[in-house]
């Protein structure tokens, strides 16, 4: 394997259960080296989401395709972004001191506020598919394909702008030392996945075309993915002290469920 394919490899295998056949070393050099391919992970898992998503609602109606679509999805991720999302919210709506906060975030164990935000997201993520997928393939293959994409674009951001919680441990400390080169590789990457997407949809069904889907997907989606997050990370970081690995994770999630959203605006 050559030296630059270990990084992608790294990606996909960290992040995803897709059958990456390597026996990788995670060091945090190749960890900061794979981040840049983050909004490619992405990419595959919403191509791969949303075909099993178009293909069964061909035979069932839109709720129950989502439900399986939301499946798929978290089943492609091995629930690690989730496990930050609950985390996260065990912690931060605690109300705790800061110690406490990373000391609960660290528990293996998952508390009523993890559980229930999961819930919550899960359901709202559920709704957003359906919604989604009754607007029709078009609108729902390129919000499928791009919001996965974008979400973990801004975790590369995250891991670069903010400081790490626990100085010296924790999962974010790997990624410590990202540098502007890979955010602009990693935004290159999730621009030109947005474009392909659209004119791939575009060339499925030209009628569905319309200019307001390109400034909902090209320009929207990103600048609110930097807004949302920024605000999130940036308030995550005031209370923690930084961002760890479950906040990452949190964000990402957060994001994903917000970016679908978006795709049921009507400009």
């Amino acid at each position: 394997m050559s030296d630059k394919g270990r990084p992608i490899l790294a990606a996909f295998q960290f992040l995803s259960r897709f059958p990456v056949k390597a026996e990788l070393d995670f060091t945090p050099e190749l960890l900061r080296r794979s981040a840049k391919y983050y909004p490619l992970v992405g990419a595959a898992i919403g191509l791969v989401v949303g075909a099993i998503g178009i293909a069964a609602n061909m035979i069932l109606p839109s709720l129950p395709s989502a439900v399986i679509m939301l499946i798929v999805w978290v089943w492609l991720t091995g629930g690690l972004h989730l496990d930050g999302w609950m985390d996260s919210a065990d912690a931060l709506l605690s109300y705790r001191s800061r110690d406490k906060m990373l000391e609960i975030m660290k528990d293996s164990r998952v508390g009523a506020m993890g559980v229930l935000a999961c819930v919550l997201l899960l359901m709202f993520k559920m709704t957003l598919i359906s919604s989604l997928l009754d607007q029709g393939e078009f609108s729902a293959g390129v919000a499928l394909l791009t919001a996965p994409v974008w979400s973990r674009w801004f975790m590369v951001w995250a891991m670069r702008i903010w400081p790490t919680a626990r100085q010296g441990e924790g999962l974010a400390v790997r990624f410590h030392g990202i540098k502007n080169r890979d955010v602009a590789i990693s935004t290159g990457f999730a621009l030109l996945i947005s474009a392909i997407g659209i004119l791939a949809a575009f060339a499925w069904d030209s009628g569905a075309f319309q200019w307001q889907l390109l400034v909902i997907y090209f320009v929207l989606l990103p600048l609110v993915a930097l807004g949302v997050g920024a605000l999130a990370a940036s308030r995550m970081s005031s209370r923690l002290g930084g961002l760890t690995g479950d906040t990452y994770g949190a964000l990402n999630e957060g994001l994903e469920a917000i970016l679908l959203l978006l795709g049921l605006l009507n400009l």
